[in-house]
């Protein structure tokens, strides 16, 4: 059973987090953006954005993101994939990945509606 917002503590919610930015960065995604909205958002902590370089590498990227959080205790809300599959929005109630193709990204620009967020750094995948 998913775990309301309430009770997953932000340290976990952020290791989850980055861990998924990481996992994201290995699988080729580009401009993994992890944003902590932690006092901006009533629904989530952390916002995760990256783009994807084909729908068929998104929705596997998302298949296993969905995986990493069953493997973490951090099991995936919903799933949500567009018909064209341009975006896949994979909702762990206190993270919410979006995976996106380069021009729906730039048309919906999460960065500048979250542009207050404080940016999390993650670590290239050549350097962990």
């Amino acid at each position: 059973m998913a775990k309301s917002h309430s009770e997953i503590s932000t340290p976990a919610s952020a290791a989850f987090a980055a861990e998924a930015g990481r996992l994201l960065k290995d699988r080729h995604c580009e401009d993994v953006m992890l944003l902590d909205v932690t006092g901006l958002s009533q629904v989530c902590d952390f916002v995760l954005i990256a783009t994807g370089t084909s729908d068929r590498q998104m929705k596997s990227v998302a298949d296993e993101i969905g995986t990493l959080g069953k493997e973490k205790d951090f099991p995936a809300f919903r799933t949500s994939i567009d018909t064209s599959a341009t975006w896949i929005v994979v909702d762990f109630i206190s993270v919410v990945v979006h995976l996106f193709e380069p021009q729906r990204r730039a048309y919906y620009d999460l960065e500048d509606l979250w542009a207050e967020a404080k940016v999390v750094d993650l670590p290239d995948p050549s350097s962990s």
